[in-house]
């Protein structure tokens, strides 16, 4: 069997770019190798072709913010009898954890399974994945998908920390090229902030990028500045933390994660729904990426993120789905259509194209290797069907109305697409 594969469609498309009419890539040792049109590389590889007639050629979908291991999160809601549906931020943290409670490892371990499954349907082939147990790193290891796995962090007490972080750390020593490291210290509202230091001096030593919840909820704004509302009088007595609540800061969790040097160039700052307009400057001044959860954000009832003020500042954005503990599917493709819908003042097709590609991956610090069709970088791909033929709009048809039809991970086409 030849060692490289030129695949060809009526379309290639890549964010920030034109969408090349008979387009293709060619592929060796899973990698991208060269892209332009079937002629151009037909006449300079001898290499076979696969065609995908009446398709389009995309890169895989990169998801900037996933918990898969929740993914059978209504099921074991059922199960444990734990199915009220909350109708606050803080009833459904609570229910989470109650839930999380009665697991074991198996089950978590289904689950992922699952979720790894989901993305890789519905085109997703690199997660931005927030990881609860370190000892899970060699499961996604040895999927398909790729990314960066972000080991989370939480608590008050100094002494059980270091032992969460050391845990994590050795994990971080595990990583490799498709799956790389960082730390996610959960949020200002879970982290005692004796950590906070730890946790810099940590991520800068280390180079791990970080990934931090940042006002996701109207009751996380009211808890960081005067230490009131339901997280202290409800989620702190739950977990046992009553004893630890901190004086009023008087500040957002943008403003207090500053204080500790925590924004900097490679941290996500995940959902945002409730920062300021001096809270956007701050974000943007340090150089971080964004990543919006809006079908989360929407099944929460937490409110919706200002995008206009972040597309007005510059600040990088990305698109994540959450987990299936606050959405109804790991598809960004549904992700990227209702942002569409939520946000059509204010967003375009090829933005939110590029806010599942390119964008993700720069959020991820990754852009050397996914989010693009380019040489060099991993071929990661999805056939998409519904491009139609004529060459105007054929990114907004695609975006609108297209169906994965395969996708390939690594050059590999993953088993359970297609046909």
């Amino acid at each position: 069997m030849s060692e490289s594969t030129i695949y060809a469609a009526s379309w290639l498309i890549n964010p920030d770019a034109p969408p090349v009419a008979g387009g293709a890539l060619l592929v060796r040792h899973g990698t991208v190798a060269a892209v332009g049109t079937l002629a151009e590389l037909r006449s300079a590889h001898a290499a076979p072709v696969v065609e995908f007639p009446d398709s389009t050629i995309i890169p895989g979908f990169v998801n900037a913010h996933t918990h898969l291991e929740l993914t059978h999160f209504a099921s074991w809601r059922l199960r444990t009898h734990v199915e009220y549906n909350p109708r606050r931020f803080v009833d459904w943290i609570i229910q989470l954890i109650k839930i999380r409670r009665g697991l074991k490892d198996e089950d978590i371990l289904a689950s992922l399974r699952e979720g790894v499954r989901m993305c890789l349907e519905s085109g997703t082939t690199a997660v931005g994945e927030i990881v609860t147990n370190p000892a899970l790193a060699p499961r996604y290891q040895t999927s398909p998908l790729g990314g960066r796995l972000f080991f989370e962090l939480l608590g008050h007490d100094p002494d059980r920390f270091r032992g969460m972080l050391d845990k994590a750390l050795a994990a971080c020593a595990e990583s490799n090229d498709r799956f790389a490291a960082g730390l996610s210290p959960h949020s200002p509202y879970t982290i005692g902030e004796v950590n906070l230091a730890q946790i810099r001096e940590t991520a800068v030593s280390r180079f791990l990028p970080l990934a931090i919840h940042i006002s996701e909820s109207r009751e996380e704004a009211d808890f960081i500045f005067d230490t009131a509302g339901p997280l202290a009088e409800q989620f702190y007595p739950f977990v046992g933390w009553e004893e630890l609540l901190m004086p009023p800061r008087h500040c957002s969790s943008t403003e207090l994660l500053d204080r500790f040097g925590l924004l900097t160039p490679t941290t996500m700052a995940i959902h945002c729904v409730h920062v300021t307009p001096s809270d956007g400057e701050t974000l943007k001044e340090r150089g971080c990426s964004i990543v919006l959860c809006p079908r989360s954000n929407e099944r929460l009832d937490v409110g919706k993120a200002p995008l206009h003020l972040f597309k007005k500042l510059g600040i990088p954005l990305a698109l994540g789905t959450d987990s299936l503990a606050s959405n109804d599917s790991l598809s960004l493709w549904e992700e990227m259509r209702f942002a569409l819908d939520l946000f059509r003042n204010n967003l375009s097709p090829a933005e939110a194209f590029r806010m599942v590609t390119v964008g993700g991956a720069t959020a991820l610090g990754m852009a050397s290797s996914c989010g693009s069709l380019e040489p060099g970088k991993r071929a990661d791909f999805q056939i998409v069907g519904n491009g139609g033929a004529e060459t105007e709009k054929v990114l907004e048809r695609l975006v609108g109305e297209g169906a994965v039809q395969e996708v390939y991970a690594g050059g590999e086409r993953y088993a359970g697409s297609g046909g």
